[in-house]
């Protein structure tokens, strides 16, 4: 399905991936975009699989993981509107590092590698929004691998629930609201610690007030103290 059909010029515009191209360029880039729709639970690719195409998430959230030669998951990053996923096939060709799975129904927009590095020959100056994003992908990869060898679990769970926060969170009354879709197991897979321990840290912040777990998502009723525990 070509993405006029479903994506808008305003929102390329806004993703952080096209960041400040005009309208007309947008216009041109929805051109040659095709929309993608996954129910919940669909994989959009596999690890391993050889991909030339890039992913903008006009809706919904996908995870990406890892898993290890014993079988066991290592849940890299969770993925929400404006993101993208895949752009390391887009400029180099070859098989897929994670599998993207969503985790709710979502819509994606879909660009090849021949149609991007087209767009790219007329309106050189974009390149430098996809630099700027792409550092930016990467520095949040840093961090993450800082977090993994210097800060406690507690402190993990206390910076990843800010950030599912900070991205999916919604004001209330009673604090923010993040409907973020993961099971406990999932939540231990992003921030590298067995459930086990993830679990006595989510139950140690009930006690202190700080969060209220709902099914699939959470309340963060201080957001104060989490971010000084998350530092």
């Amino acid at each position: 399905m070509n993405a006029r059909q479903e994506g808008s010029d305003s929102f390329i515009s806004a993703s952080g991936l096209f960041a400040g191209i005009d309208q007309d360029q947008a216009e041109r880039l929805l051109g040659v975009m095709v929309s993608r729709r996954l129910e919940r639970g669909k994989v959009l690719f596999w690890e391993g699989d050889e991909g030339d195409r890039l992913y903008l998430i006009q809706s919904g959230m996908i995870k990406l993981g890892r898993t290890s030669p014993d079988g066991r998951e290592n849940l890299l990053a969770v993925l929400g509107k404006g993101e993208f996923i895949g752009e390391l096939t887009l400029f180099d060709p070859g098989p897929r590092t994670a599998t993207a799975t969503a985790v709710t129904e979502s819509e994606l927009l879909e660009l090849s590698h021949q149609a991007i590095g087209e767009w790219l020959d007329q309106n050189p100056a974009a390149s430098k929004h996809l630099l700027q994003e792409l550092a930016h992908r990467l520095r949040r990869t840093n961090e993450a691998v800082t977090d993994l060898i210097f800060a406690d679990v507690p402190g993990r769970v206390a910076k990843a629930l800010l950030d599912l926060a900070d991205r999916f969170g919604e004001s209330t009354p009673e604090g923010v609201h993040v409907t973020h879709g993961l099971t406990q197991e999932e939540l231990a897979r992003l921030v590298g610690a067995s459930r086990e321990t993830v679990n006595k840290a989510l139950a140690e912040f009930i006690a202190r007030n700080w969060i209220r777990l709902e099914g699939r998502g959470v309340y963060l009723l201080d957001i104060e103290r989490l971010t000084r525990r998350a530092a």
